[in-house]
């Protein structure tokens, strides 16, 4: 077995003793902030009835978390289990924005000797499909056909659609006919892939990775035209703060969206819920629900202080790009029939990086050497063993977040700039917004916190700053 992930499989006796093995779909947004969903949000203006539909027949997680601020890295952890800080692929690929200091060095795919979770999953005869945007290398032999898929419909190196109308100009996905939205058309993908796997008789893992909500925002002009008449009904205006704490060499604050309200990036969260609804419709047609395990989250917080400015992240603060709790808290959403009850609300905090383990587990395997934790106690009613949850950011964001990083320890948050090793410290079950900085109150829970940060980057080989040519040297840990 590759890498250091080993995958224990208990037997074909064994499975054959007790219930067919679990299927696993896992759905993955691209910038997709825990607000955007009405279920975490009543006055969203966006609508979510299927994915609101999704959270009352499983758990939804108040503290769901991506491991990064930014997609790639998040997509590397659901893919392996591990901090991406492990391997170094700690930013969007392949993202090199030079400020003050040079960025860390980065890695620009998903190394071949990592044990993906497809490849994880194929010891216990798992059919595994992926479908939508990839992001996690730019040759072909590191695309998802060469990560454990045996089926790869729309991964590729780009980060975003060329188009979001046929022709699509992807080398993994066929133009359909002209004007074809992506959204619906690989939601179509989705639905005949679940039919093959029904068709096998055969367990199956179906990853839908979809390209929504990132930019460029295109989507269906009808749906556009209902938002548009929606945000005017309701006499919505455009209102933005500002986000002061950025990086030292960039001038003046950032502009962030305090209101959602956008009519195009409504209709794409309205055209993204309306494929994943299709999809789940299908699962019950197909007398697949009942033994499948259902997974929806994000890559990274929504986009609010660039780019547009397309959504609000209220009342987390800043979004994609930065460390603070608009960066990273992301819908998390699990639905386990027999498993995990309906209706219910965790508050404990969970991770990109649990995906794995957790789809492990309900395959009949166990994994180790991996960082995420098996949710399945926790999702049966137990508890989950109190941990800290760590982040590592060395780039500049395009959305003008700082190079940082930062731990959850409890309720408690603490956040490093690695520009100048400036820290500040967070209660947030008091302060979700991160707007008091309690460092020097908290001296001592300070102290700690910073340690076991600091003690986390040398476990993980984080790799930091640079300085540029005849520039000033970076601060260092």
């Amino acid at each position: 077995m590759r890498s250091h992930t080993f995958v224990c499989f208990f037997g074909a006796l064994f499975l054959h003793a007790q219930a067919a093995p679990t299927n696993v779909l896992v759905f993955i947004a691209d910038d997709l902030g825990q607000r955007d969903l009405v279920c975490y949000h009543p006055e969203s203006f966006y609508e979510t009835p299927n994915l609101d539909k999704l959270a009352a027949g499983g758990v939804r997680f108040t503290d769901g978390y991506s491991v990064s601020p930014v997609c790639s890295p998040t997509r590397y952890a659901l893919a392996t289990g591990k901090w991406p800080t492990r391997s170094g692929l700690t930013n969007y690929l392949a993202g090199a924005r030079v400020e003050r200091f040079r960025p860390a060095p980065l890695t620009l795919q998903l190394p071949a000797a990592e044990t993906t979770l497809a490849e994880a999953l194929q010891p216990a005869g798992y059919r595994n499909t992926f479908v939508g945007k990839w992001h996690l290398g730019e040759q072909q032999t590191d695309w998802p056909e060469h990560h454990g898929f045996h089926g790869n419909i729309g991964g590729h190196s780009a980060g975003h659609p060329k188009s979001w109308f046929s022709p699509y100009q992807n080398p993994r996905l066929k133009d359909g006919p002209k004007g074809e939205y992506l959204t619906d058309r690989l939601a179509d993908e989705s639905i005949a892939v679940l039919r093959a796997a029904k068709a096998s008789g055969k367990p199956f893992f179906l990853c839908h990775s979809f390209y929504q909500v990132h930019t460029p925002l295109k989507a269906p002009e009808e749906l556009v035209a209902k938002y548009r008449a929606k945000a005017e009904k309701l006499g919505i205006k455009d209102r933005f703060g500002v986000e002061h704490q950025y990086f030292i060499s960039e001038k003046g604050p950032r502009r962030v969206r305090e209101v959602q309200g956008l009519p195009v990036y409504a209709a794409m969260m309205e055209a993204m819920d309306r494929a994943a609804g299709k999809v789940l419709a299908e699962l019950d047609v197909l007398g697949l629900a009942e033994n499948t395990l259902v997974v929806f989250t994000s890559d990274n917080g929504g986009l609010s202080t660039s780019e547009g400015h397309p959504t609000s992240n209220l009342p987390f603060r800043a979004g994609k790009g930065w460390v603070y709790e608009g960066g990273i808290r992301v819908p998390f959403i699990v639905r386990w029939p027999g498993v995990a009850p309906a209706g219910r609300i965790e508050s404990t905090p969970v991770t990109t990086l649990d995906i794995f383990p957790t789809a492990l587990g309900a395959a009949g395997l166990t994994a180790q050497g991996v960082d995420g934790k098996d949710l399945a106690p926790l999702l049966r009613g137990g508890e989950l063993a109190p941990r800290d949850l760590y982040w590592h950011y060395p780039h500049y964001a395009n959305q003008g977040g700082f190079p940082g990083g930062a731990i959850r320890s409890g309720n408690w948050k603490l956040v490093e700039n690695y520009e100048d090793g400036s820290r500040s410290l967070y209660d947030l079950s008091k302060d979700v917004g991160e707007r008091k900085d309690l460092a020097a109150v908290e001296k001592e829970r300070a102290a700690e916190m910073t340690a076991k940060l600091h003690a986390w980057y040398r476990a993980t080989g984080a790799k930091f700053l640079g300085a540029k040519k005849d520039g000033p040297k970076p601060w260092k840990p």
